[in-house]
């Protein structure tokens, strides 16, 4: 394998980087590789060094299908030989986005300044890239829900979210200036054309294969590599606990561990798929999961991570596996050419210890569809400190089919934060299956909890508290399920006697 330099689109041009360490952080390269001060960029500044502030956001443009898309991420988390082949954006390049004869500010900057968005003024050219992505993705001003969405990775310690979500809409009143998409794309495909990265930096190996065979083979070849995907975990161990992550494989350049497929009821995804993407893909058929999709992470973590990550990294407190295990989805397993199928809920073993064997990776996420049916229920809730960008104390998801006299067939309950893996509450799911929902039996499930988990404490809750939450989410389900139907029958009688 021959080396070449980490290229990327970025101020207007091609940019070529040697004879750097794999896991140079974007943030580290912006603020203190560049050394002349025609390219030196620190607009871009570090706050918490983990993902976590949103002062470092910039903007990555990547290739999708012979499109631009242009999406929010942290830069103090990703790593510089990740950007190969895409486009960064960063605060001083707004006010060249303007034409030769316009003077000022790109409008969101000018709409920060109009409406005093900006106080101290750290956190501001965060909050001015994560506007001005959605300035470029959204065509009409969005309304204050959606602003909060593009700002859930930005915080700001002067308190000054009023303005900021103001000057997100007032953006919109000026004429707009858009990039020049066209000429970003043709960069990009230039780029792309070039061979697969490789990079060898005082015997630490960096390597992107374009190809799922070539990843197979690679981790054949070298089966203690360090899989990377989004960095989103990864980075921390880089950034915060100073761990030498060894030879690099990074995943994001394989085509095929990126596409979304349905074929027989299946909703196939491949692990290299974006947190983002996956989520509102699930929501569409599940509309329930929207509030843990909203509340599951910041928009930043979403666009870098993948679903893929957040199952193999075995976390127990990962918020996607209890939805997940509850619709019955199962993982595509690959090693070399060798393939086998589990349900996910069998892949955890132990404390972040999964199934996988040496020289295996995750190829693909299956989730079943179910066809609309009134009797099929799913709810999936989070119970964390803050609603946004926060890890869960505990996350719960429960499925099941309700007959209309509330008989319970098929019922998962699973729940993460309760357990060293996420598991399933069997010994509640036998109290449930079969039965009557009154609110009797209820309370025995609730009861049957304390034999399927006796949760830790630790900073985020205690085991009492895990637990309560626990069986309260129980009693939630139910209120949402049964109360509702006695609601709509309600209604539906007053109607007829109206009628």
């Amino acid at each position: 394998m021959s080396e070449r330099p980490i290229t990327f689109f970025f101020r207007g041009g091609q940019q070529q980087v040697v004879n750097v360490a794999p896991t140079m952080t974007v943030l580290q390269y912006l603020r203190e590789y560049i050394q002349t001060d025609k390219t030196r960029q620190t607009g871009t500044k570090e706050g918490c060094a983990e993902g976590d502030c949103g002062a470092c956001t910039v903007v990555i443009g990547e290739l999708i299908n012979d499109r631009l898309q242009l999406r929010s991420v942290n830069a103090c988390i990703q790593f510089l030989p990740t950007l190969d082949g895409k486009a960064l954006f960063t605060v001083e390049d707004l006010q060249g986005l303007l034409p030769v004869s316009a003077q000022g500010l790109h409008p969101v900057q000018q709409a920060m300044v109009d409406v005093h968005g900006s106080q101290c003024g750290f956190c501001t050219p965060g909050f001015i890239m994560s506007l001005w992505v959605m300035y470029e993705n959204e065509v009409d001003a969005p309304n204050k829900a959606k602003v909060s969405d593009y700002l859930s990775g930005n915080l700001c310690r002067c308190t000054g979210y009023r303005p900021i979500l103001d000057a997100a809409q007032k953006a919109y009143d000026y004429p707009r200036v858009m990039i020049e998409r066209q000429k970003i794309i043709d960069a990009l495909k230039a780029i792309q054309a070039l061979p697969a990265l490789y990079l060898n930096y005082k015997n630490q190996q960096f390597f992107a294969p374009k190809t799922v065979q070539d990843f197979a083979a690679l981790l054949q070849q070298f089966p203690q590599v360090r899989i990377v995907a989004g960095s989103t975990d990864v980075g921390l161990w880089v950034t915060k606990l100073g761990r030498d992550l060894g030879d690099v494989l990074y995943i994001g350049q394989v085509t095929e561990l990126k596409k979304i497929t349905i074929a027989q009821d299946v909703l196939e995804m491949g692990a290299n798929v974006s947190l983002s993407d996956a989520l509102a893909k699930i929501a569409a058929y599940y509309p329930d999961f929207e509030e843990l999709q909203r509340r599951f992470a910041s928009m930043p973590i979403k666009n870098a991570g993948t679903l893929g990550g957040n199952i193999a990294n075995g976390s127990p407190i990962g918020d996607s596996m209890p939805a997940l295990i509850t619709l019955g989805a199962h993982l595509r397993l690959r090693c070399a050419e060798q393939v086998r199928e589990m349900a996910l809920e069998d892949f955890y073993l132990d404390y972040q210890k999964t199934a996988l064997q040496v020289g295996e990776f995750l190829e693909a996420i299956l989730i079943p569809i179910r066809a609309a049916q009134a009797q099929f229920k799913f709810a999936s809730y989070k119970i964390a400190k803050r609603f946004e960008q926060d890890i869960s104390a505990v996350c719960a998801a429960i499925s099941c089919e309700l007959d209309d006299d509330k008989t319970i067939h098929r019922i998962k309950i699973a729940f993460g934060g309760m357990a060293a893996i996420p598991k399933r509450a069997k010994h509640a799911e036998a109290v449930l299956e079969g039965q009557v929902l009154t609110t009797e039996l209820l309370l025995q499930a609730q009861q049957a909890l304390s034999q399927d988990y006796q949760p830790l404490s630790d900073g985020r809750a205690s085991s009492a508290y895990r637990l309560q939450v626990a069986q309260n989410c129980l009693q939630r389900f139910y209120l949402e399920q049964i109360e509702a139907q006695a609601i709509t029958r309600l209604v539906d009688v007053i109607a007829l006697v109206e009628v």
